[in-house]
């Protein structure tokens, strides 16, 4: 879910910045960091938050404090207050995503900034196999499909936002429900329920039984 926030901090203006405009100066901080002790600190863009998710944009700056001045630092701290836009999968949210990675234990999706795993037993209500030349996981009865490209539609059902690895199955996902899965599954699901047809058969011969 992508949602605005609102944040209250405090902002470090380096005594080499003193002479530049004082809102441009703690925008480009909270957006790029600063340098300090060979590393760079004080961004918030890019960040990821427990608690508020991926922050992508820092978009208004709302109010700066007059800045307070510490011993043996030289630069001055301002309490500032910022707008910012974030992205936090809830869970139970639907969400729509893309395949980039195929393993035997599943497929990693991207949705917004986040990768997840849909674990090889969410995939479909089937046996899944894992074609390693292909790259693709597959149903045996269902001929089902999933390989890298693949659009699809997912639910959350497990959140751990981790700072240290996006990718290590912290943000489940499952797709054995209705009206989820791959697009194309999805439109077929519809299209069965227009015609009556049953998933798996072909068409003709299902009427062909009806008119029996």
């Amino acid at each position: 879910m992508y949602k605005t926030i609102k944040v209250e901090d405090v902002v470090r203006v380096s005594p080499t910045r003193f002479g530049e405009p004082l809102r441009e100066v703690v925008e480009d901080v909270l957006k790029h960091g600063y340098e300090y002790k060979g590393g760079v600190v004080g961004a918030y863009e890019g960040i990821v938050d427990r608690d508020v998710g991926v922050v992508l944009a820092v978009t208004d700056v709302e109010s700066i404090e007059e800045g307070r001045l510490i011993p043996n630092d030289g630069a001055s701290y301002h309490k500032t207050v910022f707008n910012a836009i974030v992205f936090k999968p809830e869970l139970h949210e639907i969400l729509d995503c893309e395949v980039v990675d195929v393993v035997e234990f599943g497929a990693f999706v991207r949705f917004g900034p986040l990768d997840g795993l849909v674990h090889v037993s969410q995939i479909a209500d089937d046996y899944i196999s894992y074609d390693e030349k292909r790259g693709a996981l597959l149903g045996k009865t269902t001929n089902k499909v999933i390989e890298v490209g693949n659009r699809v539609r997912a639910r959350v059902v497990a959140v751990s936002t981790n700072p240290e690895g996006q990718k290590e199955g912290k943000i489940n996902l499952t797709m054995r429900q209705p009206n989820l899965g791959r697009f194309e599954w999805i439109a077929e699901e519809k299209e069965n329920k227009k015609t009556g047809d049953k998933p798996g058969k072909d068409a003709k011969s299902d009427k062909a039984e009806k008119g029996k």
